[in-house]
């Protein structure tokens, strides 16, 4: 919105052309975000606390959550305000990819808020049915890969990009929808069982988008896409100010969410970001690379994914408790201690993932 005014300005005093850089609307974008949550995250807190929208915590689980009973939830609205407000205000809004990112995110919000309102609210321990969960996130998941698959303008948007190798690159043809339905409502779901510790998935998420806002950057810039040998997509630049906005927002919510947390982001924060984090790595074609940076992600999908399927077949647990991070706090892992070595090692995939740029 402000690029438009900063280009009407510039008619008088070129100056304004400033704004026409990506590198400086991320950072404002970065900064706004932070900016909005701080503003409005005390009053969302009190607000929250006020209506009693309070963490319902599990008897089976470890006993030092029960403390956290009663700690205010959907506090992932303020992420999602703060990202809305910043990317609308500094990204240029003529872009495709701007409005699918934006669009789509927000959808899986709703999804998770709704599943947040009968919880917290109605006081419905189940929440939305889980059928009805799934229904609603395959359907987003196909408005997003037809979205994409419709709107693509070179064979680059929809081919599978190999990483480590310079000329590897699948045309997928009608298989690009089932590919991003995948990581975008794989991506959701991970994300949103990473996140039952204090700051344990936001960070990580922080972290992932600021390594996918140098390859949008990269993807999008056809000298540096030529130079690293990475397929050049058109308009994938502009993702730069969305990722920042994620940091931003992510950041600003982190200075609430750290232990010991005053607000818990709920299915309406963890929900969005992770189909976020979805839709971002398939428009800059790193849908692979992401599996690699959000690694606790696939560690905290596959130990549930495992432990369900041991204790069905076998009427064993592999697991003390699942998602996995539970299962180092019920060995007498402070939660502290779980989260930061949790963050460690996604800095250590995230470099693992910008490595790939470089290596070919």
């Amino acid at each position: 919105m402000l690029l438009y005014l900063a280009a009407f300005l510039e008619r008088y005093d070129s100056g304004f052309n400033v704004f026409q850089y990506l590198t400086l609307r991320a950072i404002l974008g970065v900064l706004t975000a932070l900016l909005i949550s701080f503003a409005v995250g005390p009053l969302m807190i009190r607000r929250l606390s006020h209506y009693q929208i309070g963490q319902q915590v599990r008897d089976d689980g470890p006993e030092s959550h029960f403390s956290k009973a009663g700690t205010p939830t959907m506090g992932g609205a303020l992420i999602l305000v703060a990202i809305a407000v910043s990317t609308l205000l500094w990204a240029d809004l003529s872009n495709r990819y701007v409005w699918i990112v934006l669009v789509f995110t927000m959808g899986f919000g709703v999804i998770g808020w709704v599943d947040d309102y009968k919880k917290l609210v109605l006081k419905n321990s189940d929440g939305m049915a889980a059928r009805h969960k799934y229904l609603w996130q395959s359907i987003l998941g196909l408005g997003v890969a037809l979205s994409l698959y419709f709107t693509a303008q070179v064979p680059a948007e929809t081919q599978l990009i190999v990483p480590l190798f310079k000329n590897v690159a699948i045309d997928l043809g009608l298989w690009f929808i089932p590919l991003v339905y995948l990581v975008v409502v794989g991506s959701s779901n991970a994300v949103n069982l990473t996140d039952g510790l204090d700051g344990l998935a936001i960070m990580p998420t922080v972290m992932v988008s600021a390594a996918l806002a140098i390859f949008a950057y990269t993807a999008g810039n056809v000298v540096f896409a030529q130079y690293l040998a990475i397929p050049y997509v058109p308009g994938a630049g502009e993702m730069v100010v969305f990722c920042g906005a994620v940091v931003g927002a992510g950041l600003g919510f982190l200075w609430f969410n750290a232990y010991p947390a005053q607000v818990f982001m709920g299915d309406v924060g963890a929900l969005a970001l992770g189909a976020a984090l979805g839709i971002l790595a398939v428009i800059v074609r790193q849908e692979l690379v992401l599996v690699v940076m959000g690694g606790v992600f696939v560690i905290e999908t596959v130990s549930v994914i495992l432990q369900v399927a041991s204790y069905k077949l076998t009427g064993r647990r592999i697991f003390r408790m699942a998602p996995i991070h539970h299962h180092f706090e019920l060995k007498g892992w402070p939660e502290p201690r779980v989260i930061v070595r949790f963050w460690i090692i996604t800095v250590m995939l995230v470099l693992v993932g910008l490595a790939t740029l470089k290596i070919r």
